[in-house]
């Protein structure tokens, strides 16, 4: 950069406007918001193994939320529930996700100095920021945290007196959540003028990475859905605080009849689900884009299907717009209406397919590099597959009925989306911890973290399908007043021990990330030998990426393994020889 001065501590780390410094406050944020939503987790599960008795784990709660006997409250379990859901889904694997590798990869891997506008880059960071404080303080309110479920359905979270949670700590989450979507929508506008207009010579959108293509959807994704969850969230503040009745009609309460008449909580349902699920791939198709970009480096060949892999990417996200219904087949839904979102939903599964299928072709004897990323970005594709068919079961409505609001979904949806998404973050991190820090990652204590998270992961969600089959109900503080249930009890046990053992290993995740940023080994430009364009700038990082010209682009992003070449891997900048021919 041609000016100069000197930054000081707060213009460099606090209100950066360079996209690798955005990124890293975006991860760190995630990481301690990931930390918050596990703990609460692993206290909950405990109440589901133990029910109605003490922990050391309540130790780390406010005292009032402990009945006299040293239990948990019940209306205080709901609220870990809503917590937890809220946190790992929007704070976790959307900000976390698309905000640490949308700001870092973009500009990198298109050959742009940075974002496109490095001002409004901070400012969606600072509205997150922002958002998580006010979220964290809703904890702290006398009355407690929000706890209507992290999907706030009314009429529970729309009248302050029906329960304790729905009192000032429901404000509250409604005000971050908004602050949240205005940092969403700040980030994802970005992201979609960068990757139009400041890809480098070159780069032409043929050649892009495929992590390019799959944040560039994601952010079309959010610009689209976040809006209608903002107008959903305002309705709601309005019948809170205003007397409206968008979502509230005939409500009687302790024998009083209440004013609100005309309103339908449906209407909540539909426009909060039509941003949930198309939130569901705003989660999951980042990962899909590291997933495909790590497979690809660490097989030593190119992506199978380039041009399938974007195709799917678009019709993933096309077809993410007219599914919401399946969450719905139980509200009363005319039964057309419901063949019709069960027709969409299993349609979205030919896409997923043609992605799974891809990853699978490109690992078909590969030449194959076991790094930690490479198992993580191997997990991504498992669970994909797995989580991806009980949703089969789910998107069907004949079927649907039967599971509905039991352990099924909490497992299906924690594998596909939770798990997924996980596992291509952390896939991500161990890739490109290299370029964020200039520092290698331990291998070794990779691999115990990866082996012990994917046991525990699937100990913990897997024995849930059964629960689920069994009839269990969801989000219930107890089962002992169900004498059909006493036989599940154990189970719950097991997946308890499962959780408690999977939160602990993440430490070794934490002590090897942040020990390896300093005492790490010192890495090279181009560790993984990988053709596209962030593995060309200095290890030194500077603003503005490149010290000299901006790289030309004279190939695609997959040239792994070509005949005719030393090297196993041919980088994006090296021009094509005579005769041969760009994908």
């Amino acid at each position: 950069m041609s000016e100069h001065h000197k930054e000081t501590f707060i213009s460099k780390y606090i209100f950066s406007l360079d996209h690798k410094m955005i990124a890293k406050q975006f991860l760190l944020t995630g990481m301690f918001m990931a930390l918050v939503g596990m703990l609460m987790s692993a206290i909950f599960r405990v109440q589901l193994a133990n029910p109605g008795e003490s922990s050391i784990l309540y130790n780390l709660l406010p005292s009032h939320w402990i009945n006299e006997v040293g239990a948990l409250n019940p209306d205080k379990y709901l609220a870990l529930v809503t917590m937890h859901g809220t946190i790992l889904v929007f704070w976790v694997l959307t900000a976390g996700l698309s905000g640490t590798f949308a700001n870092f990869l973009i500009p990198l891997q298109i050959g742009a100095r940075d974002m496109a506008s490095g001002f409004i880059n901070m400012l969606s960071y600072w509205f997150f920021f922002i958002a998580t404080v006010v979220l964290i303080w809703s904890i702290f309110v006398p009355s407690g945290p929000a706890s209507g479920g992290w999907t706030i359905y009314p009429p529970l979270s729309a009248l302050p007196q029906a329960i304790p949670g729905s009192g000032t700590g429901m404000t509250l989450w409604l005000v971050s959540i908004t602050l949240f979507i205005v940092g969403s929508l700040l980030g994802g506008l970005n992201y979609i003028v960068t990757i139009l207009n400041l890809r480098t010579k070159g780069m032409s959108m043929k050649r892009l990475p495929l992590t390019v293509w799959a944040l560039f959807f994601t952010a079309i994704l959010g610009v689209l859905s976040f809006p209608v969850l903002l107008s959903c969230g305002l309705l709601l503040l309005f019948d809170r605080s205003f007397g409206t009745s968008f979502y509230l009609s005939d409500i009687i309460i302790n024998g009083e009849a209440l004013h609100n008449i005309g309103g339908s909580p449906i209407l909540f349902e539909h426009l909060f689900w039509f941003l949930g699920h198309p939130e569901v791939y705003i989660i999951l198709l980042p990962a899909l884009g590291i997933t495909s970009e790590i497979i690809a480096t660490n097989s030593r060949k190119p992506i199978f299907g380039y041009k399938a892999m974007v195709g799917s990417l678009l019709a993933i996200a096309f077809l993410s717009f007219i599914v919401w219904g399946h969450h719905m087949f139980m509200t009363g839904m005319n039964p057309f209406l419901g063949s019709v979102f069960t027709f969409t939903t299993l349609l979205i599964a030919i896409p997923s397919a043609i992605k799974v299928f891809n990853f699978l072709a490109t690992l078909w004897k590969a030449n194959i590099r076991f790094t930690p990323a490479m198992l993580f970005a191997i997990a991504t594709v498992s669970t994909f597959i797995t989580g991806g068919l009980t949703g089969l079961i789910l998107g069907d409505s004949a079927l649907d009925i039967n599971v509905h609001d039991t352990y099924f979904v909490v497992g299906h949806f924690h594998i596909v989306m939770g798990l997924s998404a996980i596992y291509g973050m952390l896939a991500g991190v161990y890739h490109w911890f290299p370029k964020m820090y200039g520092r290698m990652m331990n291998k070794s204590l990779g691999y115990i973290h990866f082996w012990a998270t994917f046991i525990c992961a699937y100990g913990v969600f897997f024995p849930m399908h059964f629960l689920g089959l069994a009839g269990l109900p969801r989000r219930y503080y107890t089962n002992s007043a169900f004498p059909m249930f006493d036989g599940l009890s154990d189970i719950n046990t097991i997946i308890t021990f499962f959780a408690l053992a999977g939160a602990a290993v993440q430490v070794i995740f934490l002590f090897n990330f942040f020990y390896s940023i300093f005492k790490g080994t010192k890495a090279t430009q181009n560790p993984w030998d990988s053709t596209t364009l962030e593995w060309t700038t200095p290890v030194e990082r500077i603003h503005g990426n490149w010290p000299g010209e901006l790289p030309e682009v004279k190939r695609w992003a997959y040239d792994y393994s070509k005949p005719g070449y030393d090297n196993d891997f041919v980088p994006q900048t090296t021009p094509l020889m005579k005769g041969e021919e760009d994908h």
